[in-house]
């Protein structure tokens, strides 16, 4: 089984939606997805109410999710690690106990802008508006992750 762990800052706004969304796209028998932030200052929350909003505009539904601390282990149980932007690749990256290891490790835009490092801005201290856009943004890219995986 191949396992997909989505990681942004905090696990409440970003990457608890490229899980919901991805979850939704793939066959879950053959696909793991889960999600985790590189702090830990929301440990055991529910996603963003604004997350949570939108997801469900999208008939999604993520309040089953909690906010979790990405681990080392997490580079041992998971085949990619998408990163939600280039500050959160950089710390993973240091993190990463070996080459194989590092080389789990993605930037999501660049599934749908490959080579072009972008990143999915955080929405948090911004609008309902940015929590929209960054659901278009991650429903593409994994539309992209959906098109390229190998069954």
């Amino acid at each position: 089984m191949t396992k997909i762990l989505m990681v942004c800052l905090g696990n409440i706004c970003r990457s608890p939606l490229a899980e919901g969304i991805l979850q939704h796209k793939v066959d879950n028998s053959k696909i793991q997805v889960d999600s985790a932030g590189l702090e830990s200052y929301h440990v055991g929350e529910l996603p963003d109410e604004r997350s949570i909003h939108v997801a469900k505009e999208n008939l999604l539904d993520i309040t089953d999710q909690r906010a979790r601390k990405f681990q080392l282990s997490d580079f041992d149980t998971y085949t990619i690690i998408y990163a939600m932007d280039k500050f959160v690749y950089d710390k993973i990256l240091k993190m990463a106990p070996s080459n194989s290891a590092e080389k789990k490790v993605k930037l999501i835009l660049n599934e749908v802008f490959p080579g072009e490092n972008l990143d999915v801005p955080d929405p948090y201290y911004d609008s309902l508006f940015a929590f929209r856009n960054v659901y278009k943004m991650l429903d593409e890219a994994c539309d992209s992750v959906v098109q390229n995986f190998k069954y």
